[in-house]
């Protein structure tokens, strides 16, 4: 493919973006809360419904998606790992050295400075988390700079002049990684009455009794509701310096009131930060269009990993269910992708890489890991059976959730918990129970009767566990050398 023919290619991505916080996902959430700039991208473009993070964690989801490997792989696989860019393949290098022009505006979080970008401006407050008001950013060639105003706002200001101040001689591959909506969440002050006099839809599962788990996830993670020994935000939000004010008066509630009012307060939070996300992506487009290079540009929307918004009483991510290991991705290139379109084939975040050097005409890598989903974009072709997932960092920091691997198939998702840290840095030591899980995806999609004592579902569980074999041993990831863990895993076999 000649140069003049290769695609832009726009890459947004937001941080913790639940799929059921974008309103063309359908869910509950869609009564009370429209993204019509995200909206347009599925109308003029398509829709994946099954496109996963390999691990729901955000700097190794990343890692993932600026290499094409999984973590084990390209060396990071916890928030504490450092991705070095010059020892793996690295997306951008490719694009840059194949004559894209090519920049990085917002989050990084890879404990690296940038390499491949021509340009670069990303955020250091908070360990690289960055802050939702007056943040600094590190920029290329010229250190720390602090920008007054809010941080959705100026990623989206900062990508604008990128794009007009381009070489447009050249094509640009433009990465506008936004902050929003990673806790906690600060909304500009434009969005503070958008929920006013608004009953927020609950979930079926916020009062989930969860007695159908496994000891091995029954009673651990992060709650809304006080139902959490570990930490609950209804605890949080009661605090009086909690950043949008706390909670009061829930002294006489009942645990279920008190469990409400803390969800409606994380989801109005939430969305109204989201809000600033939906804004920014339709100022994006209008400069696409007034460029004149909209339909030349491949626009996608993604998210590092999904979030839960009260299903299953849970905040964060780090689980394995659909709500935190599922992400939105949302893409519009007319030259090869139909109108109002979507799809259910499997698509994983390794996938990413190698998808946009094909339609770019650009040799992909033989390291790389992810297969090319071109053909499905186009004509819904076939991708892959199954999605393996790994969630390395052994209850750490707050949310205490326990290490675990699986796969997630068309129609089953088989999970295994082996409770323990291994070498994974970040992680604890402390063993917890192991054990796994099974679910059908068709029948109960929100997971919610764990099959896997089951005795009707034996073979199918066996047919699982060999796919599941069959799969660390293609990615590499077959624990050699962690042998409590091999143990572990026949002892429940």
């Amino acid at each position: 493919m000649g140069e003049k023919k290769r695609p832009n290619i726009l890459f947004i991505m937001s941080d913790d973006h639940s799929a059921n916080a974008i309103s063309c996902y359908n869910s509950i959430l869609s009564s009370i809360f429209k993204t019509p700039n995200l909206d347009r991208l599925g109308e003029e473009g398509k829709r994946l419904d099954g496109f996963y993070a390999t691990n729901s964690i955000c700097t190794p989801a990343r890692a993932t998606i600026m290499t094409g490997q999984y973590g084990n792989v390209n060396g990071v696989r916890t928030l504490e790992d450092k991705w070095n860019p010059l020892e793996t393949l690295n997306l951008a290098q490719i694009l840059q050295d194949n004559n894209y022009k090519t920049g990085m505006l917002g989050k990084w979080h890879l404990g690296c400075e940038p390499i491949g970008f021509d340009d670069y401006k990303y955020l250091t407050d908070g360990y690289g988390q960055g802050v939702y008001f007056n943040p600094s950013f590190k920029e290329k060639d010229k250190g720390e700079v602090r920008y007054e105003g809010y941080v959705s706002d100026i990623i989206t200001d900062m990508s604008i002049d990128w794009i007009k101040n381009r070489d447009s001689d050249k094509p640009f591959f433009l990465m506008c990684h936004h902050k929003a909506p990673h806790d906690f969440w600060e909304y500009h002050e434009r969005y503070e009455h958008l929920f006013d006099d608004i009953d927020i839809p609950i979930p079926d599962s916020l009062f989930e009794d969860r007695s159908h788990r496994s000891e091995a996830s029954r009673d651990f993670g992060s709650s809304v509701t006080p139902r959490s020994k570990i930490r609950s935000l209804y605890e949080d939000f009661c605090k009086k310096d909690y950043i949008t004010g706390p909670l009061e008066n829930t002294e006489n509630m009942t645990f279920e009131e008190k469990g409400i009012a803390a969800y409606e307060k994380y989801i109005k939070d939430y969305l109204r930060t989201v809000a600033s996300i939906d804004d920014s992506v339709g100022r994006i487009l209008e400069e696409l269009e007034n460029e004149g290079i909209i339909d030349d540009t491949i626009v996608i929307y993604t998210s590092d990993q999904g979030m839960f918004l009260g299903e299953h009483d849970y905040q964060d991510k780090r689980w394995s269910y659909e709500e935190s290991l599922k992400a939105p991705f949302l893409i519009r290139y007319p030259k090869l992708i139909k109108e109002k379109t979507n799809s259910k084939r499997l698509v994983a975040n390794i996938d990413i890489a190698p998808t946009l050097l094909d339609i770019a005409g650009i040799d992909i890598p033989e390291e790389m890991q992810g297969i090319s989903v071109k053909n499905m974009l186009a004509n819904d072709e076939p991708t892959r059976d199954a999605v393996y997932f790994r969630y390395w960092m052994h209850l750490a920091h707050r949310h205490h959730n326990p290490a675990h691997y699986g796969i997630r198939t068309d129609k089953w998702k088989l999970i295994f918990y082996y409770g323990l840290g291994l070498d994974a840095s970040g992680a604890s030591s402390e063993k917890t129970p192991s054990g796994w899980e099974l679910y059908d995806m068709e029948n109960d999609p929100k997971e919610l009767h764990n099959l896997y004592d089951n005795p009707s579902y034996i073979e199918t569980i066996k047919e699982l566990k060999e796919k599941l074999i069959e799969l660390k041993a293609k990615y590499k990831d077959q624990d050699y050398g962690y042998q409590e863990l091999i143990e572990v895993y026949n002892s429940t076999k």
